[in-house]
């Protein structure tokens, strides 16, 4: 959500008792790359008060403890403010009510509140500050650490005295924690997808933690066992050139293939590209990811010239480019995606993972898709990844005048800098309110 106020006020909150962790609340200013310039930039009860006077704690009260950061105080390599917590005595699992309120500290208004479910984790990056586009960002995080305040503290750049406890051969240096079902809600279950064991060996790990961090994610939003058809589009014009020959989009592409693996009971995923104009890629069959990825993420022969000579070296299923073109307008390939759901009806939600580099102009056009499908049991969770100008993309969730609110939008400009556990939060947090929503209004059953 946008911030306007110049100050703002964070507030953690829970409820003390007997047998309650002592929680701490602290801030880390971090530049582009995603970590501090130096220790001095870790603000907490020990050192309460940033050198710049831009971030200062405000010490603690009974069940809350309190941040100050002045937006404009902050220089301009620092383009994030990550909102932390530590549990001392016990784990975040042990401390009910655990919530994050964002003010104005001018004048007290409340901006967002943020409740949390944790587990075995002991240290917390509740929510984050970030600048986009001149302004700055609030955006609700709620990630754990297994290996506690240390392992937070290396990942961000602090230096750590203390030795850390080995997590053992097999576990990664960073993992999301899956907290204990409480009594009465299902644990998320994991689905074997046919032909993922003919995957190379690589291939197959990463897919199946991929889908542990997917289910973590659903239970945390109440939805373990969720069954969804996934589509994918992704932007291929002209300024994509790069993401695509860089590898980026192959990556993007496989990380998307276990949301599909995860949601869908026949674990394939319907896929478009587009520029100027919209094509329909074959379905993307997670047993056969390897050579999906080579025949069909690529830019292939893209270029303002020759469109008329024939294709050089297709092979079958391979869309010839040239028919794509380069620019962007994506109101094309959103209603061939509404007609495509509209012919093939299924009982489950649709969910849409559309990505962008940005460069939208045909905002209208847009928009009029995007409201026509409000009715429709389909939520369209946009990714940008180009930096600006997203346009309605971006804007579209504050649009008055909507029975539903069917769209979502997050930017990931680095987006092979964003640990899996922390993308699929963000894919997979506006989703389930929506899909509540459709079911009481009778838009989906």
């Amino acid at each position: 959500m946008p911030v306007t106020a110049s100050t703002v006020r964070a507030v953690l909150g829970w409820s003390p008792g007997p047998g309650v962790p002592d929680v701490d609340a602290s801030a880390l200013l971090l530049t582009g790359s995603g970590r501090v310039r130096s220790d001095d930039d870790f603000v907490f009860y020990n050192q309460p008060r940033h050198a710049s006077g831009a971030v200062r704690h405000l010490g603690k009260q009974a069940g809350a403890d309190s941040l100050d950061v002045d937006l404009n105080g902050l220089g301009p390599d620092i383009e994030r403010v990550a909102l932390c917590a530590s549990a001392d005595g016990g784990t975040f699992g042990q401390v009910p009510g655990l919530h994050l309120r964002l003010f104005d500290a001018a004048s007290g208004t409340e901006l967002a509140r943020f409740d949390m479910e944790a587990g075995a984790e002991t240290a917390y990056v509740s929510g984050e500050l970030y600048r986009r586009a001149g302004g700055w960002k609030f955006r609700a995080v709620g990630q754990g650490y297994a290996d506690g305040p240390a392992g937070l503290a290396t990942d961000f750049g602090i230096s750590v005295d203390e030795e850390r406890p080995s997590p053992g051969p097999a576990a990664p240096h960073r993992a999301p924690v899956r907290p204990p079902a409480p009594a009465g809600r299902e644990e998320p279950s994991i689905r074997l997808t046919k032909g993922e064991e003919s995957l190379p060996v690589d291939m197959r790990k990463r897919l199946s933690l991929r889908k542990q961090q997917i289910a973590v994610s659903l239970t945390k939003h109440g939805l373990p066992r969720l069954t969804a058809r996934v589509i994918l589009v992704l932007d291929a014009s002209g300024s994509m050139g790069g993401l695509y020959t860089r590898g980026t989009m192959a990556g993007v592409t496989e990380r998307m293939a276990a949301v599909a693996a995860q949601l869908d009971d026949d674990g394939e995923m319907q896929a478009w590209t587009f520029a100027s104009n919209p094509a329909r890629l074959p379905d993307l069959v997670v047993g056969e990811l390897p050579e999906w990825l080579a025949l069909h993420v690529r830019v292939g022969q893209v270029g303002l010239f020759g469109r008329k000579k024939p294709p050089r070296g297709l092979r079958p299923g391979q869309v010839d480019m040239r028919a794509v073109g380069i620019q962007n307008e994506e109101q094309k390939v959103i209603a061939e995606v509404r007609a495509f759901v509209r012919d093939h009806p299924v009982p489950d939600p649709t969910l849409v993972l559309f990505f962008s580099d940005g460069g939208v102009y045909r905002n209208d056009e847009i928009e009029r898709e995007l409201r026509a499908a409000v009715e429709e049991p389909v939520f369209w969770q946009f990714i940008g990844l180009g930096r600006s100008q997203y346009g309605v993309l971006e804007r579209f969730d504050t649009l008055p005048g909507r029975r539903v609110d069917n769209v979502g939008f997050f930017a990931a400009d680095d987006i092979e800098r964003v640990p899996d556990a922390e993308l699929y939060d963000r894919l997979l947090s506006e989703f389930p309110s929506w899909l509540r929503t459709v079911r009481q209004l009778g838009i989906l059953r």
